[in-house]
């Protein structure tokens, strides 16, 4: 939903100051840009081919200002990220630190957030995504190992309940449910040699980020499902057990992907390449 309220928060500045500079806009141009009602703003005809335009002009800009980098013995300026709660835990977390050490006049402007964004129009540099979920006409390189999903659950809710040998078992469970950044509920897949099932889960509650799932399965609410590095530790202590063990799920791991049109910045491109020569073999 687009919204003086969250363009101002991008921004840094209020969103009285923000609706006065469009209408001052509006005024000294003489005609309407944006459609404004009390739950969202929309651009009209004009603003819309007013933004195509600018947006043109905009990357022409950025594309200037980012050779003065070639010019520099180390990059600068700002990188803008939107990264999945999962990318931002396992890829940046480990490591970000360090590539702020080394570049101390890049400044990381991170965004998570779970749901698909589209990164072009929401002035993204890049997106931190599992590698099935990007879009295509992106450049997309893998910036972290392969990922085992699996079910885990905690003592106090496996205790009186039914054994689990199969996945189709989960059905007489309560698991808790994920939903995709495409706003769909989340299939959990298993394999075991040659097999690969499929399962839609039963739950009583449904969550958007995998955070709130592990905390809601170390409280007892079910049985959660979930890349294996996110709960190694509550697996390491016994506070989380694994669910059929020998039933998981690879994954190719995550991407950080950017619009084939746009040349990226140079931190960006140091910040990839730090990241792969992370990746463990």
């Amino acid at each position: 939903m687009r919204s003086f309220t969250r363009a101002a928060v991008e921004l840094g500045i209020t969103t009285s100051a923000l609706s006065h500079s469009i209408r001052n806009l509006e005024s000294r141009l003489g005609i309407r840009l944006l459609n404004r009602s009390s739950r969202n703003v929309a651009p009209t005809d004009a603003g819309e081919a007013l933004a195509k335009q600018l947006n043109k002009g905009f990357r022409e800009i950025s594309n200037g200002l980012e050779t003065l980098n070639k010019f520099r013995d180390k990059p600068a300026g700002r990188i803008r990220l939107s990264v999945l709660s999962d990318g931002a835990r396992l890829v940046l977390a480990p490591h970000l630190a360090q590539f702020l050490r080394t570049y101390p006049d890049v400044e990381v402007d991170i965004m998570v957030d779970d749901q698909m964004v589209d990164i072009v129009e929401a002035g993204f540099d890049a997106g931190i995504r599992y590698g099935g979920t990007i879009p295509e006409d992106f450049v997309a390189m893998k910036i972290c190992e392969n990922l085992r999903w699996i079910a885990v659950a905690s003592p106090g809710y496996l205790n009186d309940k039914p054994l689990i040998k199969h996945p189709v078992d989960l059905q007489q469970h309560n698991c808790i449910q994920i939903r995709t950044g495409e706003r769909v509920i989340m299939k959990w897949d298993f394999d075991r040699r040659d097999k690969r099932l499929s399962i839609d889960v039963p739950g009583q509650v449904c969550v958007g980020e995998t955070a709130l799932g592990i905390e809601l399965a170390l409280a007892d609410a079910g049985i959660f499902y979930c890349p294996e590095r996110r709960v190694q530790t509550y697996l390491s202590c016994g506070q989380l057990q694994r669910v059929l063990p020998e039933w998981v799920s690879p994954d190719d791991g995550m991407y950080i992907y950017y619009p084939s049109f746009r040349t990226p910045p140079k931190g960006l491109r140091e910040l990839v390449n730090m990241l792969r020569d992370k990746i463990v073999p």
